[in-house]
């Protein structure tokens, strides 16, 4: 994917498709926009007196001007009230304008930095956010169809602005956009692909691909590994599955005294019927993606190898599959983790929670200031948030505010959930330790009660049940796999700093 900055006016010269994001407050008077060639200018102000584009956000508008000083097509997007303008507005205008072109067949296009006019917003975030936008509004998955069709994936963006904005700031938010879109598509991919293609093995051959292309560090603990270090949850969930479980241990940079290590930690149930407590058939093959917390592990250590932040990050992915069988775990067994705590299992379909336990107990022996882990974790936090934010719980204040703050940032937005002693007292079992879950309500807080008994370090815990699948079409991201979480990650690195 090639990204270019250019200074200069849109118009006589230029050639092609383009794409200008306009606000409502828009009119395109004489002079007023730095980027557009003045007969261009002329021509999209008496499309504007027409009154049939009024800037409302993400409505789309093709036209194709006559002439040759003009682009061949240009294509408005509408950015909103200018109030209202986030970044997030600036990524959803260029991925509804790049879903559009991609059914055209347009793999290259020149287009404005949306939001950059307004003043409001760093020059870097809007560009950073301009490709993100496009890129991911671009994606479709065709791997498994014989006739793809149109649809494209964009090969060149080229960003326009006016002589008078820096190139360099510009070029490094949209060299920053590039690898955190590229991450997500990492991660959507990922989660798209059918189980009987991406099994435990299959992720772990993908984590090292991806970490030997980006020079990262990358172990895998096959399941005599597994077995050797007591990780009991893993094993457990494994049972009912002839695919053997792994554990992968992705690494960038090194521990030092003066950098601090942060892990991330992603669930990778690979497919999730709900073993022996098996889930409804509808919508069971959607169940594909209950990986999709390690596809933002694997996604966002690979942007973080190209942002090159300076903390110490680890990523570690539990990954099994969950399925009935003979052999499989049961309701009312009773298993014991890499803590050494016991675990009494009242529902298999909780099972998510167990292998993320060995993997938040294994990530004390990094010594981390911080700990986040992402999984598909329970259906109650869609109940609770829908598909607008991913459930945020934790530990640590500072640390669920940098979290929240960076999801903000990039457009992946979390919501704090509460997690009290009463969520607590829900999951006490009178013959184990803890029970795994906690009856019908609440089961988004039970499930992070839950898993704060195996942290003793800051730790938050994001749900992304809600936000890692979507049923429809978004503005930049086409119904399935999102990749949710993978920006979120990239943020939090990039605004690290040592505590």
């Amino acid at each position: 994917m090639d990204i270019q900055v250019k200074s200069g006016r849109i118009g006589a010269e230029m050639q092609g498709t383009m794409v200008v994001g306009l606000f409502e407050e828009d009119r395109l008077e004489e002079g007023s926009s730095p980027v557009l060639d003045p007969a261009l200018q002329r021509y999209l102000r008496s499309v504007l007196l027409c009154g049939d584009f009024k800037g409302k956000k993400n409505r789309l508008a093709v036209l194709y001007p006559s002439g040759a000083a003009a682009p061949a097509r240009v294509v408005l997007v509408g950015l909103g009230a200018q109030e209202k303008f986030t970044p997030d507005t600036g990524r959803q205008a260029a991925g509804v304008a790049a879903r559009k072109l991609a059914l055209f067949g347009v793999k290259d296009f020149f287009s404005t930095v949306h939001g950059l006019d307004l003043g409001r917003f760093a020059p870097e975030w809007c560009a950073q956010a301009t490709v993100e936008g496009a890129m991911l509004g671009g994606y479709s998955f065709n791997l498994y169809k014989s006739d793809p069709g149109t649809a494209v994936r964009l090969d060149t963006l080229t960003l326009m602005v006016s002589q008078r904005i820096g190139i360099t700031t510009l070029r490094a938010g949209a060299e920053t956009g590039r690898m955190a879109a590229e991450a997500t598509i990492l991660a959507r991919d990922l989660s798209n692909t059918p189980g009987n293609d991406l099994t435990p093995s299959g992720l772990a051959d993908m984590a090292a691909k991806m970490a030997k292309k980006n020079h990262l560090r990358c172990t895998v603990l096959t399941k005599n590994a597994i077995e050797k270090e007591g990780m009991g949850g893993l094993l457990a969930v494994s049972r009912g599955s002839e695919e053997p479980p792994r554990f992968i241990v992705l690494e960038y940079g090194e521990p030092a005294e003066k950098r601090d290590t942060l892990v991330f930690v992603g669930k990778g149930v690979t497919f999730d019927s709900g073993g022996v407590s098996i889930k409804p058939a509808e919508r069971m093959e959607e169940m594909k993606h209950d990986m999709s917390g390690a596809a933002a592990v694997i996604g966002g250590l690979q942007a973080i190898a190209g942002t090159k932040p300076d903390v110490h990050v680890v990523g570690l992915i539990p990954a099994t599959e969950n399925l009935p069988s003979g052999s499989a775990l049961k309701p009312g067994d009773v298993i014991r983790t890499l803590s050494g705590k016991t675990v009494e299992v009242i529902n298999t379909d909780a099972e998510g929670r167990l292998i993320l336990a060995d993997a938040l107990t294994y990530a004390k022996r990094f010594n981390p200031v911080g700990v986040v882990d992402l999984a598909t974790l329970t259906g109650a936090c869609v109940v609770a948030l829908g598909h607008a934010a991913s459930g945020m719980m934790g530990n640590d204040p500072a640390l669920m505010d940098a979290v929240r703050t960076a999801g903000e940032t990039a457009g992946d937005r979390v919501w704090p959930l509460p997690v009290w002693e009463e969520h607590h007292e829900l999951i006490d079992s009178h013959i184990a330790d803890v029970k795994n879950t906690g009856g019908r309500w609440g089961g988004a807080l039970t499930a992070g009660a839950f898993l704060e008994k195996f942290v003793d370090y800051p730790w938050v815990h994001l749900d992304i049940a809600g936000t890692a699948w979507i049923e429809k079409d978004g503005a930049y991201c086409p119904k399935g796999a999102t990749g949710a979480g993978v920006r979120l990650l990239v943020e939090l690195t990039r605004r690290w700093r040592k505590s």
